[in-house]
């Protein structure tokens, strides 16, 4: 009897590392692209590095969805968008919440990849972090063909989520 009661309490000990084994893997990941992502707090930076604002097909640049929340002003870097790679060093879009004096604040990096060339090259959506990509179909606010995207809130937490579209806590109040 006890030997099955120590093969038990192994077991449980193993599961209970693997488990804690992971989620330090994911956060060890997140934690890199923070490091990667850190110089374009300086919004200049992100426009030196080939970032343009994108707007809306309305011409809306900080985007919100109340009562859900807000994404926030994207900055994007065309080059990665058009290509069918995803990268977690080297995400497509930086998303910025205008602050006092329209001062751009860094809250969340995202991942953009276009469905077509995407679906030609793979059998799955994208995932990173453990996170399958969203679909955005044609139609869209923002007039592209339909793609797949994750954000990841790095810089300023989310309280539905790190990889969640809506954040409740950040404003274009300031836009």
């Amino acid at each position: 009897m006890r030997t099955k009661q120590w093969v038990a309490v192994a077991a449980a000990a193993l599961v209970t590392l693997l488990v804690s084994s992971s989620a330090n893997a994911g956060q060890e990941d997140v934690s890199a692209v923070r490091a990667a992502t850190a110089p374009f707090h300086d919004i200049d930076t992100a426009i030196a590095a080939e970032y343009g604002q994108l707007r809306d097909a309305s011409g809306i640049a900080c985007i919100d969805n109340q009562p859900t929340g807000t994404m926030g002003v994207h900055y994007v870097k065309g080059a990665l968008v058009g290509d069918a790679a995803v990268n977690a060093m080297t995400p497509e879009a930086l998303v910025y919440e205008p602050g006092p004096n329209r001062k751009l604040r860094l809250v969340a990096v995202e991942y953009v990849v276009f469905q077509g060339a995407w679906d030609a090259a793979n059998a799955a959506p994208p995932s990173l972090f453990g996170q399958t990509f969203t679909l955005i179909r044609a139609g869209n606010r923002y007039g592209l063909p339909p793609f797949y995207e994750l954000h990841a809130w790095l810089w300023n937490p989310n309280p539905g989520g790190m990889f969640k579209d809506w954040n409740p806590s950040v404003s274009c109040a300031r836009a």
